[in-house]
């Protein structure tokens, strides 16, 4: 953030189409030969029909598991959680569980803080059912520019996966979500 790679382009990269050397040098490299092609345009290549179908068999039977792991107290981020797995089922091949972490708060607390009820068709996830996922995206809510304590609780005890690589190269991203506008949102996202 703040160094030129988001929307803002930065005043110390000079744009794409500025001439570098090896166009001076006569090179046939333009910026429309480097140009990705549209879908359209595309050459279609021809597969040999035993080769389609198995790649088409492949993509068909293989489904990947994407694990929505979060922590909603009042609901909020649960229905984030809700809204991001329709999403990414609408995507083919993919499938979307959802997980709560566990509650670290005594429930006599959780009653005098009018939490409602958490929803008994949301399991909550242990740290050995991460290894089974194919990606994750995680949900939480913003306190005070933190992430929750319950996620923070969930990400320690994972320790274990990290010391043996369990889940290196598993994609994963994040949501999060705060009560009020720049209510944190932004240094969760760096912490």
């Amino acid at each position: 953030m703040g160094k030129g790679g988001g929307c803002v382009p930065s005043k110390k990269k000079h744009p794409s189409t500025a001439e570098d050397p090896a166009r001076r040098r006569g090179s046939s490299t333009t910026p429309a030969n480097n140009a990705p092609i549209p879908a359209s345009d595309e050459e279609t290549r021809e597969i040999p029909a035993s080769t389609a179908d198995s790649v088409n068999t492949q993509s068909v039977a293989a489904t990947l598991k994407v694990f929505i792991v979060f922590y909603s107290m009042y609901g909020h981020v649960e229905k984030l959680a809700k809204r991001m797995k329709k999403g990414v089922e609408g995507a083919e091949g993919v499938e979307a569980v959802l997980f709560r972490v566990p509650e670290t708060l005594p429930a006599d607390v959780l009653e005098l803080m009018k939490v409602p009820p958490k929803d008994p068709e949301i399991p909550e996830i242990t740290v050995a059912e991460l290894a089974t996922a194919d990606g994750f995206l995680f949900g939480f809510p913003t306190r005070y520019g933190c992430m929750a304590a319950q996620m923070k609780a969930f990400f320690d005890s994972t320790g274990q996966l990290w010391k043996e690589q369990t889940l290196a190269g598993k994609p994963a991203g994040f949501f999060v979500s705060t009560g009020t506008q720049g209510g944190g949102q932004e240094t969760t996202a760096e912490i």
